[in-house]
């Protein structure tokens, strides 16, 4: 008697989990044709590493137009001070700390530094990272060993130094840089794919983590990007078969995507965003040698640079 009550309770456990998944799955549907509404991010202190140049530049001016305090990380002072006063001229409010976020020790510091000068993080973007390519054989140590710390350790040390007041406040939205090559591997670029398939890793995991421990009632928040080619000199030598269809994407355009995805507390997106689909549906469903028959054809690649 005591095993058929045991099984009646494990089938209806699986049944109820399969209601769930179903349900679950439909509103995911539904979500990605009515989003959610933007949220307010007025007041919110918004670290992003790499302030510098590029998508973090331009991520730091949307942000602070929106309200938030932006604080600007970068190890090149003169681009993260020309951010900084970029977001001040335009009437908006910023904080400028150079730190090497390969370093623990100096991400530690900085984390105590900007609570104790500014506040609190509650929106963490760590966008800081770096493309060498060239073919596995040709990539020195040093350029590995540079590419894993700046791509996927300094996010850890990041996430350690600022998730615990996160934590604390059960408030905090975390975003990390990954790329369309942290879903299907391209040559020159074998490292750099490790690394972004490495970021995502970390994201869903963490995200898991937090789930689980809160029992479902963590209210932090956290967004993968995965950019195509992106104009910002990170790409240096792109090849683009079908320019028109497959043309880069401009940094302004993918920071605004990349703050409507923040706004909207989407987990996972790509830019431009119809690559989607072709993720979503195409790359993870066929065979490995089909995705590089379709990768062939569309003849995206990235030459050899430093």
């Amino acid at each position: 008697m005591a095993d058929l009550v045991e099984v009646a309770m494990l089938v209806f456990e699986l049944i109820w989990t399969l209601i769930k998944m179903n349900a679950e799955n439909i509103r995911c549907i539904y979500r990605t044709f009515v989003p959610l509404e933007p949220k307010d991010i007025h007041g919110e202190i918004t670290l992003i590493t790499g302030a510098g140049h590029g998508m973090g530049r331009e991520m730091a001016l949307r942000f602070a137009k929106l309200g938030a305090i932006v604080v600007c990380v970068d190890i090149n002072a003169k681009g993260n001070e020309e951010t900084v006063q970029a977001i001040k001229d335009d009437g908006g409010k910023a904080h400028r700390y150079e730190c090497d976020v390969t370093d623990r020790a100096a991400v530690f510091s900085l984390a105590e530094k900007i609570t104790k000068e500014v506040g609190e993080v509650t929106i963490l973007v760590n966008n800081a990272g770096i493309m060498p390519s060239k073919p596995i054989l040709e990539w020195t140590e040093q350029k590995i060993r540079s590419t894993i710390d700046v791509n996927i350790t300094a996010n850890l040390w990041m996430i350690q130094a600022f998730l615990p007041a996160m934590k604390k406040r059960n408030h905090g939205h975390i975003v990390a840089m990954s790329s369309m090559a942290g879903l299907m591997g391209c040559k020159n670029l074998v490292p750099y794919c490790g690394t972004k398939y490495a970021v995502r890793g970390i994201m869903e995991a963490l995200e898991n983590e937090l789930h689980d421990e809160s029992d479902g009632k963590s209210n932090i928040k956290f967004t993968t990007i995965c950019p195509y080619m992106v104009n910002t000199g990170l790409c240096k030598v792109p090849r683009i078969r079908f320019q028109n269809l497959m043309k880069m994407v401009e940094p302004g355009e993918a920071a605004d995507m990349i703050i409507d995805a923040v706004r909207r507390d989407k987990n996972e997106v790509t830019l431009p965003n119809s690559m989607h689909y072709g993720n979503r549906f195409l790359i993870r469903l066929i065979s490995p040698s089909a995705a590089r028959i379709t990768n062939k054809f569309f003849g995206v690649a990235v030459e050899p640079h430093d």
